[in-house]
């Protein structure tokens, strides 16, 4: 038995086949979370510049209907 179970802990620490994987989730992990962060800390902000932007692409904010001329 314990000879099994001594076998098996020496095939898993040789094993290496989702290490790959595992620095792949790292790596984006690492991109992600700050860029996440960042995003929650300025989204008022980013809200309020989106908000703006779309009123001046839909022309509310001139007050003419962009379909009539000056």
């Amino acid at each position: 038995m314990l000879k099994k179970v001594r076998d098996l802990l020496v095939r898993l620490h040789r094993d290496e086949g989702g290490v790959d994987m595992v620095e792949y989730i790292l790596l984006i992990a690492i991109v992600a979370l700050p860029l996440l962060a960042v995003v929650i800390w300025f989204w008022h902000d980013i809200s309020k510049v989106a908000n703006e932007l779309w009123t001046d692409i839909k022309g509310g904010s001139s007050g003419t209907d962009p379909g009539t001329l000056p």
